[in-house]
């Protein structure tokens, strides 16, 4: 008995049919399950960022309340001003509100070159490059004796302007400094060797109009302040894990770890980086890995003669980097 081909081109043009259409259903159902993924990741980083700014504003809200009310057992109600960190839970995740003292940062008007190199250095991680920012950096506050000014390049920019030439009066200035870009001036996602992403901070949380030109506070500092004012790297890792453990209460706390204490401080100030950082919780209670931050520089005026309300927010960041986006909220208080 003959074979009907005309049979058997109808049933491999229906198994082609069948093959092209199972395709395109693996196709859309794969696009539609990334999208959703994709939407899923959008959502919980608003809600984390959200969480953040509310955080945020909820300090302050207890900085205005004052530090002067107490608990029954005698701790502070709201805020206590001797303590570097609020730590704040919610239904859906937790939040770590750091005060970080401006005297944790250089202050960039009298920095040296030495020390802004090393400042740049350990951001960039190309000396190169760190160079030639800290010249740009020294030339725009006009402390660069015997070398030739910069002018001629922000000239030929569009548009063009000069360099100040004198003491910085913002710290957003060095957006316009050559060689700095809005990745170093405010941050940037680094991958470790599992392929993570984690923030790194940069200058505007190493560097202040504010900040200190001696002693440095030891909770609040970041690696690449440590650096510069002498630490090792491997010490200033090792001191950054420890505060995040438990925040120093003195100069002795630091020095009882073997550490060097030289250009190490702690204590308290009337200008903070108030900084919040929100980690989201799954529905099983485990720390979700969507976290954002916040943060304000804030100045708290003691006497209400000086100014009407006792705090004054004088930036405000909708973004911000932090040491605690690596752990999860609240396993290191």
């Amino acid at each position: 008995m003959s074979a009907n081909p005309e049979r058997g081109g109808a049933l491999l043009t229906v198994l082609w049919l069948s093959a092209a259409l199972g395709a395109i259903a693996l196709s859309v159902s794969t696009t539609v399950r990334s999208e959703l993924e994709h939407t899923s990741s959008v959502a919980d980083g608003l809600r984390a960022h959200y969480l953040a700014t509310g955080s945020l504003d909820r300090g302050i809200q207890w900085m205005l309340w004052g530090a002067g009310a107490r608990n029954p057992n005698g701790t502070a109600r709201f805020w206590d001003r001797t303590k570097p960190r609020m730590f704040m839970t919610y239904p859906t995740g937790d939040v770590v509100v750091e005060m970080i003292p401006e005297t944790a940062k250089l202050n960039v008007n009298q920095a040296s070159e030495e020390e802004l190199l090393r400042v740049v250095s350990g951001l960039t991680g190309d000396p190169a490059r760190a160079a030639q920012v800290v010249a740009g950096i020294v030339d725009w506050r006009g402390t660069g004796s015997g070398r030739m000014s910069l002018d001629s390049y922000y000239l030929a920019l569009g548009p063009t302007f000069r360099a100040r030439h004198a003491s910085l009066e913002e710290i957003e200035e060095l957006l316009f400094v050559r060689g700095v870009t809005p990745e170093l001036f405010y941050g940037n996602y680094v991958e470790d060797t599992q392929g993570h992403l984690s923030a790194r901070g940069g200058l505007r949380d190493s560097l202040s109009v504010w900040g200190t030109r001696s002693n440095v506070d030891a909770n609040g500092a970041s690696p690449a302040v440590l650096e510069a004012i002498g630490m090792n790297p491997t010490d200033a890792g090792t001191l950054v894990r420890m505060r995040m453990q438990k925040p120093f209460e003195t100069v002795d706390d630091v020095r009882k770890l073997g550490l060097p204490t030289t250009r190490l401080q702690v204590g308290v100030g009337t200008m903070w980086t108030m900084r919040a950082t929100a980690r989201l919780r799954r529905p099983d209670g485990t720390p979700s890995e969507t976290v954002r931050s916040a943060s304000a520089v804030i100045k708290y005026w003691d006497d209400p003669r000086l100014h009407p309300s006792p705090v004054q927010v004088l930036r405000y960041y909708g973004d911000a980097w932090s040491e605690f986006a690596a752990v999860p909220g609240g396993a290191a208080r």
